[in-house]
């Protein structure tokens, strides 16, 4: 017999303003901790060292998870120019080193390489697997792998700061799976002069604002209180990307029950990915076709 899991069965989100020096596990776990939740999970990973938004699914928000992940998400970084690092950020040990430096006009050029759909090779000390292993655990160990390329989506590259020879201040708006360290050198590399993050912060993740998101100073001071809850966003703020439509109370049940229903419908189209609410609650996410919605996640009601 499983073990039940202890905790509140509280559903919604919490947006957290990462520091750096943590992994996103470690707030996961902060957060399930001071909010007393069952369940939580996070909406894509950011390094130890980086800072910004890190988006805490509880509860019945976390089958939200994927949309927030596979939205655009916003990060401003600097790039230090001259030095190739192991890890491709300042915590690694520098591997190469150059003396050139790019101009102004060097990097702005340089940036329209890297904007719409690139090739993008994780680096070695990444999470992506190998042969069922993380990378960055053979990396550790000095092997060397051949990592295949991905695609990623950018929207936007642009420059913000070039405050002297050797650092540039970059703003990267891109899909899911993007690396930054992976952008830094290989536009070192395309500058012929090697380049590593520096610093890294992530601003923005979907409708996910690091200027709302709370310390964890803050959340210490609020663990196990009423006033953390009020601080909670709900379920649904995971789902704008995606059309609303509303049901009735009996298609509600249907929903619940992973069964399709009809909804009410407007400026969707057969096949589209949506979700449905009934009287203000979520019920369920699903494909609209001819009328009904075919869940694919159904939420507990509340």
């Amino acid at each position: 017999m499983a073990r039940k899991r202890k905790g509140r069965d509280i559903s919604g989100w919490l947006v957290v303003d990462k520091p750096a020096g943590l992994t996103s596990t470690a707030v996961v776990n902060k957060v399930r901790w001071a909010l007393d939740a069952k369940k939580a999970g996070h909406a894509g990973t950011l390094d130890p060292e980086a800072t910004g938004v890190l988006a805490v699914a509880l509860g019945e928000a976390t089958k939200t998870v994927p949309y927030i992940t596979d939205a655009l998400k916003a990060y401003e970084f600097t790039v230090r120019f001259g030095q190739a690092t192991r890890t491709d950020d300042a915590e690694g040990e520098v591997i190469a080193t150059s003396d050139q430096r790019p101009s102004e006009d060097e990097i702005k050029e340089a940036l329209h390489g890297f904007v719409g759909e690139i090739q993008q090779i994780p680096p070695q000390f990444s999470a992506v697997k190998i042969d069922g292993e993380r990378a960055y655990k053979r990396a550790r160990d000095g092997e060397e792998m051949d990592i295949a390329a991905r695609s990623l989506w950018v929207e936007e590259l642009t420059l913000l700061d070039h405050p002297d020879a050797d650092h540039a201040v970059l703003q990267l708006v891109c899909g899911k799976g993007g690396y930054v360290r992976s952008i830094a050198r290989d536009l070192g590399e395309t500058l012929g002069c090697y380049g590593h993050v520096l610093r890294l912060r992530r601003t923005w993740s979907g409708p996910f604002d690091a200027a709302d998101g709370l310390s964890l100073e803050q959340i210490d001071a609020m663990a196990r209180t009423p006033e953390l809850d009020t601080h909670l966003r709900p379920l649904e703020e995971g789902l704008t990307e995606l059309p609303e439509l509303t049901c009735t109370a009996e298609a509600a049940v249907k929903l619940r029950n992973g069964n399709p229903a009809m909804v009410i419908a407007s400026g969707v189209e057969y096949g589209d990915e949506c979700w449905v609410s009934c009287d203000g609650e979520p019920i369920a996410v699903g494909r609209y076709k001819s009328g009904d919605v075919h869940p694919s996640r159904v939420f507990v009601a509340p």
